[in-house]
């Protein structure tokens, strides 16, 4: 099991997930039909052409799942109860066919479940960013984690 339990965590634990991913073209076509995106941005080439970006932008939905999914294997993997919600997503710069992604999770805070004496909420905030150093997605996820103990 490649996740952490929730007493396994301290505030301030920052994972640079190994995991990279260059974005294709299928990526980006699959995911926006599957969704029924119709966005011309995402499957237009001359729509994305005369935009102020010139080309074919990928889904943001698309972006934002691949953070969550890179992040999963050090953070969740078999000791996840549950994902209670995500907040604040951003994505600050574009992402494009080609680039490539890589992520990074820091631990914002941990507090006892309530109502689940086997289990902790964690609030992890993912960064997503492409290989010229610009963030393109950042968001917190809160998940509640089965204790070790």
């Amino acid at each position: 099991m490649a996740g952490k339990f929730f007493d396994e965590w301290q505030v301030g634990d920052r994972i640079e997930h190994e995991i990279r991913r260059t974005v294709t073209e299928t990526d980006n076509l699959l995911f926006s039909t599957m969704t029924h995106n119709p966005q011309p941005l995402h499957l237009d080439v001359e729509a994305a052409k005369a935009s102020g970006f010139g080309q074919i932008l990928v889904n943001s939905t698309f972006t934002f799942s691949l953070l969550v999914g890179l992040s999963v294997g050090d953070t969740t993997l078999g000791t996840l109860v549950a994902n209670l919600g995500f907040n604040n997503v951003v994505t600050p710069n574009p992402v494009f066919i080609g680039d490539t992604l890589r992520a990074v999770t820091e631990i914002k805070e941990l507090r006892a479940s309530k109502s689940r004496p086997d289990a902790g909420i964690v609030t992890f905030v993912h960064e997503m960013w492409n290989q010229r150093g610009e963030v393109v997605c950042r968001c917190e996820r809160s998940a509640l984690l089965h204790r070790r103990a």
